[in-house]
């Protein structure tokens, strides 16, 4: 079994999905966390990894950029794969002062101006939560590490050069950050009856102008991915 974007055979992938934008993310993630790897999907570049973290089987899988290109991937792999789970780990644009470059965001509610939803399935809403399961397990994990992660809602884009003024309800939804993808997924998996959530690394910030290189958004984004690793061995 195939689908036009992903010639990996049913089984190929497990049932929890770790998921980046990037396909090197991917790549770096499954060689250097994982073990027993195999590369069951490169077509357009998107990498997919199968292999075992302690142990358990998991995917991790490059999503791409934008709403369009991680609302396919997810569909197939809930559709067609019959994952259960994703997890996207992925990086954001801080709007908060006190959400400082390299701090680990779980999204709550992702809000966006975007008419994927409606022209999906038509859907009408522009709030869309993620899972409170796979959150409580990333949460629970978090204190077991004594990891500082914050919470709270996203205003998931379309557009990533945008030249007129900020929509005013990215501040009345309480959005602390910026990213491209999570909206999709979330609403993908409630389509589906699915799980999704999101965690996000600060890459940049839009207030003190912090930022990171492609590289270190590539690679130093340890903490994030290793709390979502540690999480899934709590999911059942």
């Amino acid at each position: 079994m195939s689908t036009p974007h992903n010639e990996a055979n049913l089984g190929d992938i497990a049932k929890t999905v770790i998921m980046p934008g990037d396909p090197l993310r991917a790549k770096y993630i499954a060689e250097n966390f994982m073990t027993d790897i195999k590369l069951v999907n490169s077509v357009r570049g998107i990498y997919a990894y199968t292999g075992k973290y302690k142990g358990k089987e998991i995917t991790v899988m490059a999503s791409g950029m934008g709403m369009p290109s991680i609302g396919i991937y997810a569909y197939e792999l809930y559709q067609f794969y019959d994952v259960e789970e994703i997890i996207r780990v992925g990086s954001a644009g801080s709007y908060d002062v006190n959400l400082h470059v390299y701090d680990v965001l779980l999204v709550e509610n992702s809000y966006s101006d975007s008419s994927f939803a409606q022209v999906q399935n038509h859907s009408n809403y522009d709030i869309v939560p993620s899972s409170s399961k796979l959150n409580g397990a990333i949460l629970d994990t978090a204190n077991e590490r004594n990891q500082h992660i914050v919470t709270g809602n996203v205003y998931s884009t379309d557009v990533f050069y945008r030249q007129v003024d900020e929509n005013p309800k990215v501040q009345e939804n309480k959005c602390l950050a910026c990213e491209m993808e999570s909206f999709a997924l979330f609403h993908t998996a409630k389509m589906l009856n699915k799980e999704a959530t999101c965690l996000l690394t600060i890459s940049d910030h839009f207030v003190t102008g912090e930022e990171t290189t492609p590289k270190e958004r590539e690679t130093e984004f340890k903490k994030m991915i290793e709390l979502a690793l540690d999480s899934i061995l709590k999911i059942a």
